[in-house]
């Protein structure tokens, strides 16, 4: 059994320590000097801004500041791709992303509108090859800004699933039944050399948008996406080794990870987080993603995705809300 000591995952009070001090302790720990292009990542899974749901512009702002204070001359990219319900740019611009960045001195590109590049896996895994982003591959560094929420299908959504968004094709449903190897091969491609959880809102039930908000109070920081996921779920009380980070975790190597949690004691913030209602529409799509060809048949277009939502509004008696 292969053992592996992580570097630390630091849990914050927002209460009690300022974003801005936060923001400052991560970076200096993140050994990001002398990097000349940087790569921020945040999750814009809905076209409008939602705490808990959405990344924070006015935290990412204020990273970017704390990024160029120490390097004027950084070039720092905010980049997300586009939703299979709706363009990137719409949710830059309602979310008020894109102007938080452009205010901080940082840039943001549709990921879906980058070169791509081609990146082969070879011929022992299912999946054998990835088009990818140029300026994530080109970038000195990746700055992970996940949040923390259950998921209806896949349990939890953290700082790994964030990295799926930078897959440019707005087709990437397509890949759900490959889902944990996808996850591991951004993991290891990317390497993200900062991760922060904004963990204010938490998102409980059928997440990673129409779950319920949960008010937690707390930031997680790591150098580390993995160790920091795997903390994040401890205080959400889901057994990480029944989710999808099991599967990455062994594929890295690693049988039993030790962690060393500092900050705010996990037990003493820890709460049991709703877990996603499996009713029919997700039964159904759970079964669907399991297969690629019944995957690419029943999600070929628009129109038939937007045809299952209105089934799904009507059975839940609620409105649907944008997936990305």
């Amino acid at each position: 059994m292969t053992t592996k000591t992580v570097t630390p995952v630091k849990v914050y009070s927002a209460k009690d320590t300022s974003i801005n001090d936060i923001l400052k302790e991560a970076v200096a720990n993140a050994n990001l000097q002398g990097k000349k292009q940087i790569f921020i990542k945040p999750n814009l899974s809905h076209p409008e801004y939602l705490p808990g749901v959405v990344t924070d512009p006015e935290l990412t702002s204020q990273l970017i500041g704390l990024l160029r204070n120490k390097n004027s001359e950084v070039i720092i990219a905010v980049g997300e791709s586009n939703g299979f319900n709706y363009p990137c740019w719409t949710a830059f611009n309602k979310t008020g992303m894109k102007k938080a960045v452009e205010k901080a001195g940082g840039t943001v590109i549709n990921l879906s509108e980058d070169k791509i590049v081609e990146v082969n896996f070879g011929n022992k895994t299912s999946v054998k090859r990835l088009f990818l982003p140029k300026t994530i591959l080109n970038a000195d560094a990746v700055i992970d800004l996940p949040l923390m929420k259950t998921h209806e299908f896949m349990a939890y959504s953290g700082a790994i699933k964030n990295l799926f968004g930078c897959i440019p094709s707005n087709k990437r449903i397509y890949l759900h039944p490959y889902l944990p190897e996808v996850f591991y091969h951004l993991y290891t491609l990317f390497k993200p050399a900062l991760t922060i959880m904004d963990a204010r809102t938490g998102i409980e039930g059928n997440g990673p948008t129409k779950g319920k908000p949960v008010k937690m109070n707390l930031l997680l920081t790591s150098v580390d996406a993995l160790a920091l996921d795997i903390v994040a779920t401890k205080i959400m009380k889901l057994n990480w080794e029944n989710t999808y980070l099991n599967y990455i975790a062994r594929k890295t190597g690693l049988l039993e990870i030790n962690i060393k949690e500092e900050g705010v004691p996990v037990p003493t913030v820890a709460r049991r987080f709703e877990s996603p209602c499996i009713d029919l529409p997700v039964k159904a799509q759970i079964i669907i993603y399991q297969h690629e060809y019944l995957t690419k048949l029943l999600f070929c277009s628009l129109d038939i995705v937007q045809l299952f939502q209105k089934i799904t509004m009507t059975y839940r008696g609620k409105p649907v809300k944008e997936q990305n």
